[in-house]
C-alpha cells in the first residue's frame, strides 16, 4: 500500500478570504495522487472530529490503491495485465469509474477515452524530457485504443478485449477521488470543508460565515501563482486543465500531454486553458480534458448542452468568454486582465 506522507507546507491554487469561524478549523495535509493535497474542515460534528481528517486519508489511500496503474495489484494494474486474456473483477468504485468513463467518450466522439494508455506511455511526457515518436510507433500504438473494447460482464468482472491495451484514469480518477471524499466528510456530519486535490477543487456548502469560497484561476501565460480571476462558488467543484501543465520541447516545437487519441499528437485546438465549475469533481475533471480536445465551438457546444455545467474559456489569442452561469461570480486581477479581451458571444471566439 502506498504510504500517504504528511506535509507541513502546500503552494495553493486558491485564494480563500479570511473569515471568523465557530468551530476551530481541521487542516491536512498530504502527498498523494502523485501530486499535494490540502483538506480543510470548516464546520463539523464535535463527535469524532479528531479522526475525520485521518478517516479522509484512508479513504484517499484506498481509492489510490484500487485506481492508480501505478499501484502493483491494484484493480487497473490488473486489469491491464490481463487485457486480451480473461476478465478481472473489480470493486464497485473501479467498475463505475470505467462505466462512466464511457460518458465522457460518447460525448466526444471518442476523443476522451481511457484506453489511450499505449499512448501516453509512447510519448512518455515528464517535463522537461519527453518522446517525440516515430510514425511506426504510432501505427503500432493507435489500434490499442478504443473504449468501445472495454467489456462489462455481470458481477464485476471487466476486460480489455486485446492484448496490449492499457486503461489510464489520469483524466477522471481525482475528480472521482475528491468526490469520495467528500461522500465520506458529509456522512460525518461535515457541512463546510475544501478539498483540494492537486487543483482539483470541491468544497461542501459555503464558508461558515455564509460567504462564497473563492478559488483563484491560474493565468495560462503567466508564472504559477499567478491567479487572473477569481471566481465565487458553493458546494462544487472547479477544475482547470491546459496546454501549458506538462510539455516538453522538441526541434523546436512543444508538445503538450493532452493527446488526441484519433491522431496520436497533442491536441491542436485555440483553447488555452479551460475551467469547469459543475457540483461533481469527477464530471468536472472529465469534462475539463473533454472540452481541450474538442476545441472552442465544440466545447461551448458541449457545455451548453448539459445541465448544472459553466465553463471559462482561455484561447491562445488572449480571448476569455464565461458561459452565463459565471458572468456574476468571477473578479479579476486588474494588472493580468489587461493583456485579455472578455468575449460576450460565443460565436465570436476563433475555433
Amino acid at each position: 500500500m502506498r504510504i500517504i506522507r504528511f506535509i507541513t507546507a502546500l503552494a495553493l491554487c486558491l485564494l480563500l478570504a479570511s473569515c471568523s469561524v465557530p468551530q476551530k478549523t481541521l487542516t491536512g495535509h498530504a502527498f498523494a495522487l502523485d501530486t499535494i493535497v490540502e483538506l480543510k474542515i470548516y464546520s463539523y460534528s464535535s463527535k469524532g472530529s479528531d479522526r475525520l481528517i485521518q478517516g479522509a486519508f484512508d479513504r484517499l489511500a484506498a481509492l489510490e490503491n484500487l485506481l492508480s496503474l501505478h499501484v502493483a495489484g491494484s484493480d487497473i494494474d490488473n486489469l491491464n495485465r490481463s487485457a486480451g486474456i480473461a476478465p478481472v473483477i473489480v470493486s464497485d468504485v473501479t467498475y463505475g469509474v470505467l462505466e462512466d468513463s464511457i460518458r465522457f467518450s460518447r460525448l466526444t466522439d471518442g476523443l476522451f477515452d481511457v484506453t489511450a494508455g499505449p499512448l501516453i506511455d509512447l510519448w512518455a511526457i515528464d517535463p522537461p524530457d519527453g518522446h517525440y515518436p516515430t510514425q511506426n510507433e504510432l501505427d503500432a500504438t493507435l489500434p490499442l485504443i478504443d473504449y468501445q473494447k472495454i467489456l462489462f460482464f455481470g458481477g464485476n468482472e471487466v476486460q480489455l478485449q486485446d492484448a496490449g491495451m492499457t486503461v489510464n484514469l489520469g483524466a477522471i480518477a481525482k475528480g472521482t477521488i475528491a468526490d469520495e471524499i467528500k461522500a465520506y466528510l458529509l456522512s460525518q456530519g461535515v457541512t463546510s470543508a475544501l478539498i483540494n486535490l492537486g487543483g482539483n477543487v470541491l468544497t461542501i456548502g459555503s464558508k461558515p460565515d455564509g460567504t462564497s469560497f473563492v478559488i483563484g484561476i491560474q493565468d495560462p501565460n503567466s508564472p504559477r501563482g499567478s491567479y487572473l480571476l477569481r471566481i465565487h462558488i458553493d458546494d462544487a467543484s472547479v477544475v482547470s486543465s491546459g496546454d501549458y501543465e506538462r510539455f516538453f520541447e522538441y526541434e523546436g516545437e512543444t508538445y503538450h500531454h493532452i493527446l488526441n487519441p484519433k491522431t496520436g499528437f497533442p491536441a491542436k485546438t485555440n483553447i488555452k486553458q479551460v475551467t469547469i465549475v459543475t457540483a461533481e469533481s469527477q464530471t468536472a475533471d472529465g469534462l475539463s480534458t473533454s472540452v481541450l480536445l474538442l476545441g472552442v465551438q465544440k466545447g461551448i457546444r458541449l457545455i451548453e448542452s448539459l445541465d448544472g455545467v459553466e465553463a471559462i474559456f482561455i484561447t491562445k489569442d488572449y480571448s476569455i468568454y464565461f458561459t452565463p452561469g459565471l458572468r456574476d461570480r468571477y473578479d479579476v486581477q486588474d494588472d493580468l486582465i489587461q493583456s485579455y479581451t472578455i468575449i460576450d458571444r460565443a460565436s465570436d471566439l476563433q475555433d
